[in-house]
C-alpha cells in the first residue's frame, strides 16, 4: 500500500498544482479567443496566422508530451512543471515583441513547448507519482480547480488588453508565470519517490495489451476534437439549429459550470465506481444531446449545451484516472504522453474541420461529432476492466 499523505498537505498540493494550471491553461489555451484579432491587427496580418501559429504549438505539445511524460515518471513532476513555467514566460515574451510572422511563430512554438511540459498531462502524471493508484481524488480535484481557467483567463486577458494592449497583456501574463505559478509548482513534493511506492509487478500487473491502448487512444482523441470542435463553433451551431443570438451565447456560457458540476459528481457519488464506467456515461452525453438538438431545435440548446458540457468534464477527469486504472501507475506519465499525442493534432484541426462542416450542412454537421462520440462508446465498452 502507498502511504497516504495528511489530509491537509494533499490539499495544499492539490490547490497549488490546480491554480498553476489554471494560470497555464488562461496563457495558452485560452488566449487566441481574446488577443488574436488584436494581436494580427497590430502586425498587419489576418487572424488566421495567428490561430494557424496556435494550431502548430497543438502539435509540438503533441509531439514533446511523451518525453515529458517519460521524465516526470523517472525523477518527479515538479522540475518539469518549473521549466514549464520559465518556457511559457519566454513564449509570450517572444509575442509580446511579434512584428512579423516569424517571430509570431517561434513564439507560439515556444508556448507549444511550454503547453506539452504543463498541461494536464504532466499534472496527472506529477500526481500519479505522488499518490500511485490513489491518485483519482487528487487528479479530480485539479480539473474542478483549473475548470475555471476560461472563466478566469478570458476576463483578464480582455481586462489587460483594454488597460494596456495585447503586448503588455502577453507580458502579464509571463510575470503571473514567473511570480504566481512559478513558486506554486517550487512547492510541491520532490521527485516521483516523494511517497513510497511499491515494486511495479505488485502495483501494476502485467503490462496493457496494444489493443487496449489503441482504443484509449482513439477515446481521447475523439474527446478533443468533439470539445474544441463545440468549443469554436458552439454559438454559429446553435443559431443554425434555430436559437436566437442571445439565447445561443447564453447557453454557451452553460457549458463551464456543466462542467464543473459533473466534476463534483464525480468526485462525490461517483468516486467508487470504476472510471471507465463514468467516462462511458459521459461518453454517451454528447450523442444524445445532439439527438435532442435536431429534433426540437433552438429551444434544446440550453439543455445541449448543459449536457455536452456535463460529458466533456468527466471525460477531461478520465484522461487521467482511466490509464491509472487500467494500467496502473508505472509508467504513467509517457504513457499518458503518447496516448494524448493523436488528440492534439486532431484538437488542432477540429475547428477547420467542424467549420467546413457547419458551413456546408448546416445543423447536420452535428451529426459529425455525434457519430464520432458514439465510435468513443463503443471503444469505452470495448476495454475491461482490470
Amino acid at each position: 500500500m502507498i502511504p497516504r499523505l495528511p489530509p491537509q498537505r494533499r490539499g495544499a498540493i492539490v490547490a497549488a498544482l490546480g491554480t498553476s494550471l489554471t494560470v497555464s491553461w488562461a496563457s495558452s489555451y485560452y488566449i487566441p479567443a481574446v488577443l488574436a484579432v488584436p494581436m494580427a491587427e497590430g502586425m498587419g496580418l489576418s487572424s488566421v496566422w495567428v490561430f494557424g501559429a496556435f494550431s502548430m504549438a497543438m502539435v509540438v505539445s503533441a509531439i514533446v508530451g511523451p518525453w515529458a511524460g517519460a521524465r516526470i515518471d523517472g525523477s518527479g513532476g515538479r522540475g518539469v512543471l518549473m521549466l514549464s513555467n520559465l518556457i511559457f514566460a519566454s513564449g509570450l515574451g517572444l509575442l509580446a515583441a511579434a512584428s512579423s510572422p516569424v517571430v509570431l511563430f517561434a513564439g507560439w512554438a515556444v508556448i507549444g513547448l511550454g503547453m506539452g511540459l504543463g498541461l494536464y498531462e504532466a499534472g496527472f502524471a506529477t500526481l500519479a507519482g505522488i499518490y500511485g493508484k490513489d491518485a483519482r481524488g487528487p487528479i479530480t480535484g485539479i480539473t474542478l480547480i483549473a475548470g475555471f481557467a476560461s472563466t478566469v483567463g478570458w476576463p483578464l486577458s480582455g481586462l489587460m488588453l483594454a488597460t494596456w494592449g495585447w503586448r503588455e497583456a502577453c507580458i502579464g501574463w509571463a510575470l503571473i508565470h514567473l511570480f504566481i505559478a512559478l513558486p506554486l509548482n517550487a512547492c510541491l513534493p520532490k521527485g516521483a519517490a516523494a511517497v513510497t511506492r511499491p515494486p511495479p509487478a505488485i502495483e501494476d500487473g502485467p503490462p496493457p495489451s496494444r489493443r487496449a491502448l489503441w482504443l484509449l487512444a482513439f477515446v481521447f482523441a475523439a474527446t478533443w476534437f468533439n470539445s474544441t470542435a463545440m468549443a469554436a463553433h458552439l454559438p454559429g451551431l446553435l443559431q443554425a439549429a434555430g436559437a436566437s443570438t442571445a439565447v445561443a451565447i447564453a447557453a454557451g456560457a452553460l457549458i463551464g459550470p456543466a462542467q464543473v458540476a459533473a466534476r463534483v459528481f464525480e468526485f462525490g457519488l461517483m468516486r467508487r465506481v470504476h472510471p471507465l464506467v463514468s467516462a462511458r456515461a459521459a461518453a454517451a452525453a454528447h450523442p444524445v444531446a445532439a439527438v435532442g438538438l435536431v429534433a426540437f431545435g433552438g429551444p434544446a440548446a440550453y439543455a445541449f449545451a448543459a449536457l455536452h458540457g456535463a460529458g466533456n468534464g468527466i471525460l477531461t477527469i478520465a484522461k487521467g484516472t482511466l490509464p491509472l486504472a487500467l494500467f496502473g501507475a508505472a509508467g504513467y506519465g509517457q504513457r499518458v504522453g503518447w496516448l494524448n499525442a493523436p488528440a492534439r493534432i486532431l484538437q488542432a484541426a477540429a475547428p477547420l474541420i467542424f467549420g467546413i462542416a457547419l458551413t456546408a450542412w448546416g445543423v447536420s454537421a452535428i451529426w459529425l461529432t455525434a457519430g464520432i462520440g458514439i465510435a468513443s462508446l463503443m471503444a469505452l465498452l470495448a476495454l475491461k476492466r482490470t
